[in-house]
């Protein structure tokens, strides 16, 4: 089984196709994973290893640990563009979420003020206030929608509690009046049977229909770049995602970004 991806609590900094040189942060545990999704395509895995023992860092631990490591970075005259918060799951299930972005805002203040925070998040804790007033005070607030029809986000996401619904999301999405970036991942392929294609013409239009809604401020779209857990999955290759890209900056008006 493939198993978590980030063994720390702050790693890198390392490229990312979509922000550039980005420190990360794991705030979910470094030998295992809790997500309220179980995406097929996750780099971290399946739920199905578990949350391991080292359990979620402490706000003070992640706090000390990140300025150890910027000012590590600041001495060295090392480049930074963004603070990202990803890793073994969902970031913003950190019962003091908003205290460590307080911490972030502070020490990135301190350290390297012209870098940019960036939470990438799978958008099933905004409907919790607090959750919404810290993601409001990041720079770049990613929130992810992989479809716009309920049937295929529960088989590429697979959400872990059976009340999720897109228009439940989209509705708690209007609370950030555009100020958000949406991410979608396009991807193709079969999983225990199943026909997976989020790339076809109604898919698209879905999503469409969803972007003129929210007017985000960008939307950033990708396909799968690493091993996934789920073995027949196919990437789709960057000119059938530009002419996607394409096809959404028409109707939308929005910039994308292809990743």
């Amino acid at each position: 089984m493939q198993t978590v991806l980030f063994t720390s609590t702050i790693f890198g900094p390392i490229h990312s196709r979509r922000l550039g040189v980005s420190l990360g942060i794991n705030l979910m545990p470094r030998d295992g994973k809790v997500c309220t999704f179980d995406c097929l395509y996750c780099e971290a895995g399946f739920n199905a290893q578990g949350p391991g023992k080292a359990g979620i860092p402490p706000r003070a631990e992640v706090k000390k640990l990140l300025e150890e490591k910027l000012a590590d970075m600041k001495k060295k005259g090392e480049p930074l563009d963004v603070i990202t918060f990803s890793g073994n799951g969902e970031p913003t299930l950190h019962p003091d979420f908003g205290g460590v972005i307080n911490d972030t805002i502070e020490l990135r203040d301190r350290y390297f003020p012209d870098v940019k925070i960036s939470v990438l998040s799978n958008s099933t804790r905004i409907d919790r206030p607090d959750v919404v007033e810290a993601l409001k005070r990041v720079d770049n607030n990613i929130l992810k929608l992989d479809s716009a029809i309920d049937s295929t986000v529960q088989i590429i996401d697979r959400p872990t509690y059976p009340a999720y619904n897109v228009r439940s999301i989209v509705d708690s999405m209007k609370q950030f009046d555009g100020s958000f970036i949406i991410q979608t991942m396009f991807l193709r392929g079969t999983h225990d049977g199943v026909n997976i294609d989020n790339t076809t013409d109604s898919e698209v239009d879905a999503l469409i229909d969803v972007y003129n809604e929210l007017k985000p401020r960008e939307i950033m779209i990708y396909s799968i770049d690493r091993k996934t857990p789920a073995e027949h999955l196919q990437k789709v290759e960057k000119p059938e995602l530009e002419a996607i890209a394409e096809k959404i900056r028409r109707r939308t008006g929005v910039k994308v970004q292809v990743a």
